[in-house]
């Protein structure tokens, strides 16, 4: 039964004869049925008064009904961070390892038996202003945001929290081993064990740390490294969710055959780089992607182009030619990945370039 005065309220009877107040609706094309109570608790006039703030709230762009469930469905911090865990990243982010870590560390010794609920900017502008990294400080922000983001999106809270925080301003590294570095950090990588295996194996290839990490004897097939673009059990996928694969040049088979039973247990690389660095004295830090960017570089200065060198490291090109082309420019691709693992060696090994070149002695 409508009421003549307040538009979207209603008396819900039943055939058992119970009543309810309802004020129903539209938000984004949904239609809402907000229970006010029973009609024998609340009388004519207060649910018109109930009503007018419902429908005050849907005309400034909220959603009643959905902060209602958010406040009755929420729980604490660290259940929602779980329930996005399980739910959600393990199935869907490929770097949820990562994200999950910054969020215990960084976010439930504080929030942990907060309500999810009742976290505020404020709440998140403190947490982030503790971390004097700004690019941690991002990265913190953002595994937060996604946390929320997901909450929003499964009606348990209304608003995310992160919205309308900005990020710290980073610049891009630009940083790549020179010539004269190669030979100090190949022969540490001879020392750090299946830690130093994949560090060659990424200054070799050019592929991403994770891809190396887990490479495996059954994606390599003819001197080619199939990578699924998908993940599996033991698998990441690729980063763009592309198939690709990528010649092996002799080198890197070499280091391979050095791998028990064709699979490599990912090793954690960030804290071998840093010492790696520290041991070698080096102010300006090496990170294991500076070695994918050292590869990449060694295309283009050997003349292949910004094209063979986003062909080679799987940068996402996207139009219908990515898709058609997917197996194309296989003879350059081994000759680019010779030439460069040639190159690498070269450098590494202390030997002087072919040709009309002779090494200064003195």
């Amino acid at each position: 039964m409508w009421d003549s005065k307040q538009k979207g309220l209603a008396l819900q009877v039943r055939p058992n004869g119970l009543r309810a107040w309802k004020v129903i609706y539209n938000f984004r094309g949904r239609t809402r049925w907000f229970h006010l109570g029973a009609g024998n608790a609340i009388g004519l006039e207060q649910a018109r008064e109930l009503a007018r703030d419902i429908m005050y709230s849907v005309a400034k762009g909220e959603d009643p009904q959905a902060d209602k469930r958010a406040q009755r469905n929420a729980g604490t911090f660290a259940e929602l961070a779980e329930r996005y865990l399980e739910d959600y990243a393990k199935r869907r982010n490929k770097s949820w390892r990562q994200s999950d870590k910054l969020v215990r560390r960084y976010l439930l010794p504080k929030w942990a038996k907060l309500e999810a609920k009742a976290i505020t900017r404020s709440d998140v502008r403190l947490a982030i202003g503790r971390i004097a990294a700004p690019v941690l400080a991002n990265q913190v922000l953002a595994a937060a945001s996604a946390i929320f983001t997901f909450a929003v999106k499964q009606e348990v809270i209304a608003v995310n929290p992160c919205r309308g925080i900005d990020r710290n301003a980073t610049t891009s590294r630009e940083r790549v081993l020179d010539d004269s570095e190669l030979p100090l950090f190949w022969h540490a990588f001879d020392k750090a064990g299946r830690a130093g295996i994949v560090l060659k194996l990424i200054l070799l290839t050019g592929q991403r740390p994770g891809e190396c990490s887990h490479i495996r004897s059954q994606h390599i097939v003819d001197g080619w490294w199939k990578m699924p673009g998908k993940p599996t059990e033991d698998w990441p996928g690729t980063k763009n969710g592309a198939n690709h694969r990528v010649w092996l040049p002799e080198p890197v088979q070499a280091l391979l055959s050095e791998i028990p039973n064709g699979k490599l247990a990912a090793p954690k690389l960030d804290p071998v780089m840093r010492s790696i660095c520290n041991e070698l004295g080096i102010a300006d830090k090496v990170t294991p992607h500076d070695l994918r960017r050292t590869h990449g570089t060694k295309i283009t200065a050997l003349g292949f182009g910004r094209d063979a060198m986003n062909r080679v490291q799987n940068h996402k090109e996207g139009g219908i030619a990515s898709v058609y082309d997917r197996h194309g420019y296989a003879e350059e691709t081994k000759r680019i990945m010779e030439a460069v693992a040639a190159e690498i060696m070269r450098l590494a090994e202390g030997r002087a370039a072919s040709g009309n070149v002779v090494p200064l002695r003195g």
